[in-house]
């Protein structure tokens, strides 16, 4: 059976295939039509690419610019599309050269234009580099602030991120996380969710997807069905979640339905998460051992529950196939096919892209993928139909005139864009906004009397940003800082003695692979002293410190679940949910290079502290209270 088609590219595939299907089934060869088809269906990563054949390293050699190898590999496959790192962005010149040969390849060789995607969430998960674009304090940033603002920050920083990747010549983003983060100890989500209240989600969730769809970027919901209570991160095991099915529909699942009924969502990504409740059919992994299947691989979940009983008509994609969730369990070929049988449309980085032996092993999976359809093992009408999705949102927002504007035409505006001081503006009073005040015992804003202020920040660079910030605003305090992050870092009590004021800051949870870029990143995690052994100085200190009867401040950069941990020892608990810094350096009237770190939430912590701005923000989360 096929599927009638509507794009005249899907048209003239499927009837070359009618042609070839004797021939081909004569030469037990798989027919052309049904590669195009697969290939159509895959989404790959080109971060890295080196040219020699063989090495014992690692490659590490960022795309910057379409080599011939990569151009061919489009042209010959028909791949769907591509998603791209930070190391692939150097300015704004170079990726819209990237961007426009990337279209290029694909136009030539008569393909459908491609996705070309990108993870840039705001906050703790972007990937423009810091002096391009403008990244946004990020989810539950926005979530503190619905309280007395609704969606007013979801539907700006959703404009913003939209108008600056489409300059750059991107089309998909990979957000906004509709994610319900009910779990204080999720490594993954955390942070980068708006918060715990499904309904806050929800509508934040939609008006930001809404704001960039309706500037053109196609946005992605993720990670269907519900990343928001694991304490495993997919990128390194399988989660489970263990929730019944009522707390299934209200809470992991309310986002996307409120989504699906009130809005369009382009895609929506999968979460490699066992779900025991939704489906507990059990598969027998590469290593032979027995185990649930993930959601991403699970039909019931996928076609059953989203497609059939949730009513979602959309473009539905996998979250990155190489993650650990699924890697450790299928081999690519497997993966991709049950995904495929599942009922998702596309697979992204279903094969890593590094060597030009690798081009051959992507051509091959898409061989042994068509294979299945033309076996039967696969429906070759629900790749018809997959794909027909497809291609139907690619025309729909309008991909073709991706790069009809001249190119240095494009890169002028879209230097203005990136450029924009109202896109700053928005930026600065998000960060404002956000601060929440979760305690204070009178000491905010600073009394006249605290002139020495000693601050303990989790590394260099944060001591930097909240002193430049804190004598920008105040020259006369006289501040000293120390880093924890080495092992060796002690603070002496001679500091102690000598400061009116101890303001330290803690980061909780550390870094997931997600926010440095992906499973590439996983052996290059930074060390440093464990996060045990800095809340053990940190409490010491301030414990030290109230025995000296010097004020106390405490100062969440991240999630302020472990707040209460400090709260007995600190008059003041303030939470910034960021803490990104900008490095800037210039030149001084003495000709000698100085460097300054910046950042807005600095700037909005600053503010508070000294007192020219009021902490406005509600907790989207919950924490334990405790005096």
């Amino acid at each position: 059976m096929l599927i009638e088609p509507k794009s005249s590219w899907l048209k003239i595939v499927l009837v070359l295939g009618l042609f070839l299907n004797t021939s081909c089934a004569l030469k037990n060869s798989t027919n052309p039509t049904l590669n195009k088809l697969v290939a159509q269906k895959l989404m790959i990563d080109l971060r890295y690419f080196c040219v020699a054949t063989t090495s014992k390293k690692p490659c590490t050699q960022p795309v910057t610019e379409l080599i011939e190898r990569l151009g061919n590999l489009i042209a010959d496959t028909g791949i769907g599309g591509v998603i791209l790192f930070a190391e692939n962005i150097e300015n704004t010149s170079q990726i819209l050269h990237l961007n426009y040969a990337l279209q290029e390849a694909a136009k030539a060789a008569g393909h459908p234009p491609l996705f070309i995607a990108i993870d840039q969430e705001g906050g703790r998960v972007v990937r423009l580099p810091q002096h391009l674009g403008t990244p946004l304090a990020g989810n539950m940033a926005i979530g503190a602030t619905y309280a007395k603002y609704g969606d007013r920050f979801a539907t700006q920083t959703g404009e913003v991120l939209a108008k600056e990747l489409m300059s750059l010549g991107f089309n998909l983003n990979f957000a906004p996380i509709v994610d319900v983060n009910v779990n204080p100890l999720n490594p993954v989500i955390n942070v980068r969710s708006f918060g715990e209240n499904p309904e806050l989600v929800a509508s934040l969730g939609a008006a930001q997807m809404t704001a960039m769809q309706n500037q053109g970027m196609m946005a992605t919901l993720k990670h269907f069905p519900g990343h928001g209570d694991t304490n495993v991160d997919s990128h390194t095991g399988l989660p489970r979640v263990d929730h019944s099915l009522h707390q299934i529909e209200v809470t992991d699942l309310l986002p996307f339905q409120h989504a699906i009924d009130n809005s369009s969502p382009a895609m929506i990504m999968t979460a490699h998460i066992q779900y025991p409740e939704l489906d507990n059919t059990e598969f027998k992994a590469k290593d032979g051992s027995a185990i649930i299947l993930p959601a991403t691989m699970s039909r019931k979940i996928l076609t059953g529950l989203l497609r059939n009983k949730m009513g979602y008509d959309g473009v539905i994609i996998t979250d990155a196939l190489n993650m650990a969730g699924v890697s450790h369990y299928f081999d690519e070929t497997e993966a991709v096919i049950q995904t495929f049988s599942a009922g998702a449309d596309i697979a992204l980085m279903p094969t890593i892209i590094r060597y030009p032996s690798d081009i051959k092993k992507l051509k091959k999976l898409i061989h042994n993928v068509a294979n299945e359809v033309q076996r039967g093992q696969l429906s070759q009408a629900e790749i018809e139909a997959s794909v027909q999705r497809i291609v139907s949102l690619k025309e729909g927002y309008q991909l073709k005139q991706s790069i009809h504007q001249p190119i240095e035409q494009a890169i002028k505006k879209s230097t203005q864009i990136l450029e924009s001081k109202e896109h700053k503006k928005i930026e600065q009073q998000l960060a404002d906004k956000a601060i929440v005040a979760i305690k204070n015992n009178g000491v905010l804003p600073l009394e006249r009397n605290i002139n020495k202020v000693l601050l303990v920040m989790p590394d260099t660079t944060k001591c930097m940003g909240l002193t430049l910030a804190l004598k920008t605003r105040k020259s006369s305090l006289d501040i000293k800082c120390n880093s924890m992050a080495s092992h060796d870092a002690d603070i002496k009590l001679t500091s102690l003695e000598w400061a009116d004021m101890l303001i330290t800051a803690d980061i909780t949870p550390d870094q997931s692979l997600a926010e440095l870029g992906g499973m590439d990143d996983l052996k290059h995690k930074s060390k440093r002293s464990s996060k045990q052994q800095q809340n053990t100085q940190q409490l010491r200190l301030l414990k030290t410190a109230r025995g000296l009867a010097k004020k106390t401040v405490f100062v969440s950069f991240r999630t302020p679940y472990n707040s209460y941990l400090f709260s007995p020892f600190s008059d003041a608990i303030l939470a910034s949910f960021d803490y990104r810094l900008n490095r800037i350096q210039y030149l001084d009237d003495f000709g000698r290079l100085v460097t300054e770190y910046q950042g807005p939430s600095f700037s909005a912590l600053a503010d508070v502290i000294i007192g020219n701005i009021q902490a406005q923000g509600s907790l989207p989360v919950s924490v334990q209270s405790a005096q």
